[in-house]
């Protein structure tokens, strides 16, 4: 079973796209620390497998994946990243205005000040720098933060 859990972390920023790491101005202004966070590697899509492939520096860090039967793999809502998203701190649940506003720490929803996500995934097989996965809530080419245990 697949799990979408999104995590929000303070005065954190990323560095995964061309335009650069997204910078946490009200952070600034209280002084906190920064972080710059790369991605060890991507959501892949090829011919019906779900793959994360991580960066060959990286490789070594896969061993004995292949022994585990689930993993998280922690990703960036990298298409939902804008200004105007991260300031949302209050929606209806699951989309719907029948359910009682609530603040976004305690939903699932993919609108957050800092947008990381996890996801807990089957392992179908590792090959070199690849993981095979059952599936992910991720698209194709998203930015892979860290796989855990």
């Amino acid at each position: 079973m697949k799990r979408l859990i999104p995590i929000a972390l303070a005065a954190f920023s990323i560095a995964v796209c061309s335009a650069g790491p997204v910078k946490t101005d009200n952070a600034q202004k209280e002084g906190a620390k920064q972080f710059t966070v790369y991605p060890i590697g991507y959501v892949r899509e090829v011919e019906g497998r779900t793959l994360i492939v991580v960066d060959k520096k990286y490789q070594p860090a896969l061993l004995g994946v292949d022994k585990l039967s689930e993993i998280w793999v922690l990703w960036w809502f990298d298409r939902n990243d804008t200004p105007q998203k991260r300031s949302i701190l209050q929606v209806h649940p699951r989309g719907n205005p029948d359910n009682p506003i609530q603040g976004v720490f305690a939903t699932h929803s993919p609108v957050r000040p800092n947008l990381i996500a996890m996801t807990r995934c089957k392992v179908v097989s590792v090959r070199e720098n690849a993981i095979e996965i059952e599936s992910i809530d991720a698209f194709p080419d998203t930015p892979v933060l860290d796989i855990k245990r």
